[in-house]
């Protein structure tokens, strides 16, 4: 039955793709190409693991631009076989200033949405913020049932475990049990208005399975967590130029499904590749990439290094926590926000820069260092994020005003939608689905006020 609906929902809103290679336009493969949704409203997906884990449903939020999470108070799923639409999660006492909910992402492992959740007591004078938002997740088979995941405690003494600011752009690991996020610490935010050498500097964190709890405030600043979260990288003021200092840390993702193989022929279980600012020796900012290998158990502090730090410092690094350089380019990572991404085989990172002729194209570069290379070699520039399918074959990502797939083996290019004009062409980044037989993706549908981000499908045809 489901497949019948499936089909006929193909045969009302499909157009058959033929895939081009952009090199010699020979066909490639054909896709057929599916508006799921068509309300009039935003449907906003998040720029990885969109899909269910049994690839039925796709998350989103409705936000109808990238900036509107402050004013947006839902997430929903459609399913991708019948067009079904259901709300998961609602906002309470929704206004323009918060709380706010989206970004929303899968588990690989449950059927589960983990999504950012403005602070409870958001109003005009204190409105959602970077340092003002946490994790939430909803089993679906609950809707409205939030379950905070990151604790949050901002009135000392802090609590280890929690956080002190907000989480944001949360990602699972391939295994489902550990979560990444970049954070903005709230109580630095807060100092650095009368103390004018400390920044909050954004930075990267995970949460592991383990409840935390905390002293409640009275005013819903503070939450418990069902997860212990911990910043992984070292960022400071100051970074000497010249050196591997940081000032930010953020867009990462984690490497592998069961992490990278070392020179030594080692494994290292669990580690994240992360964007990083530095200054260069004529102290310009520019952005590379890192990596920071994560201790089996990451509960446990370094020495003079708090997990939930002071009132006059953010939170400290656990021990066992190795963070490290891996690109050293002329130019730094360039182009549209980005997030890194990694093979499965965690082989490979994957980020965006520009080429001798200044054009962003796709490069990678071996999680252990090493020479970088170049994955595209397109006249014209990528436009946004991307992903790796699950075999580690393919790479999709918006270019040219279409959805395009590299394969990262040859560098050959495809194109594998219509080219589609300005105004509504690909937003975001485009999702594979667990089986690696359809991508998920957002493009604009109509004009002026009736303009809308709708959510399409794009199903491989054998």
């Amino acid at each position: 039955m489901a497949r019948q609906l499936y089909s006929r929902l193909l045969g009302i809103f499909s157009l058959a793709v033929v895939c081009a290679c952009h090199r010699n336009e020979k066909p490639f493969m054909k896709f057929e190409e599916t508006q799921l949704t068509t309300a009039p409203k935003g449907h906003t997906v998040h720029h990885t693991q969109v899909f269910s884990k049994d690839g039925r449903w796709v998350v989103y939020d409705t936000r109808n631009d990238d900036t509107q999470i402050g004013r947006t108070g839902s997430i929903e799923l459609v399913n991708v076989h019948t067009g079904e639409v259901r709300v998961v999660y609602r906002t309470a006492n929704q206004t323009l200033h918060g709380p706010g909910v989206g970004a929303a992402t899968f588990s690989p492992v449950q059927d589960r949405v983990l999504f950012i959740h403005g602070i409870r007591n958001a109003d005009a004078s204190r409105p959602y913020s970077m340092t003002r938002r946490t994790g939430v997740a909803i089993n679906i088979d609950h809707p409205g049932e939030p379950i905070f995941m990151d604790a949050r405690d901002v009135v000392p003494p802090f609590t280890k475990g929690a956080l002190r600011g907000g989480t944001h752009s949360h990602s699972w690991s391939r295994d489902g049990q550990w979560i990444s996020f970049t954070y903005n610490d709230y109580v630095m935010e807060q100092l650095a208005k009368s103390d004018t050498t400390v920044q909050d500097l954004r930075t990267v964190g995970i949460m592991v399975p383990g409840k935390v709890e905390v002293a409640q405030d009275g005013q819903l600043e503070n939450n418990d967590g069902e997860y212990f979260s911990v910043i992984i990288t070292d960022v400071t003021e100051h970074p000497r130029p010249g050196s591997d200092e940081i000032d930010k840390a953020f867009d990462e993702c984690w490497i592998g499904e069961k992490g990278y193989q070392k020179p030594d022929g080692s494994w290292q279980d669990k580690a994240i590749a992360f964007q990083g600012n530095v200054r260069n020796e004529r102290e310009e900012t520019v952005t590379e990439v890192f990596v920071v290998d994560l201790p089996a158990d990451p509960t446990v502090a370094g020495d003079g290094q708090p997990l939930e730090g002071t009132a006059v410092s953010r939170p400290g690094v656990p021990l066992g926590a190795t963070q490290r350089r891996i690109t050293y380019t002329a130019n730094g990572v360039k182009g549209p926000r980005h997030w890194l991404r990694t093979t499965p085989d965690g082989s490979l990172v994957c980020f965006l820069a520009e080429d001798e002729r200044g054009i962003i194209q796709l490069f990678g570069v071996s999680p252990n260092g090493g020479a970088i290379r170049q994955l595209t070699d397109h006249d014209f520039p990528i436009q946004g994020p991307f992903n790796i399918d699950p075999t580690g074959q393919w790479i999709a990502y918006p270019a040219d005003n279409s959805v395009f797939i590299a394969v990262l083996a040859t560098g050959d290019t495809y194109r594998i939608t219509d080219r589609f004009g300005d105004d509504n062409r690909p937003v975001g980044a485009p999702n594979w689905s667990p089986d690696g037989k359809a991508i998920a993706y957002n493009r604009y549908v109509g004009e002026g006020e009736n303009r809308f981000l709708q959510v399409f499908l794009l199903v491989r045809v054998e």
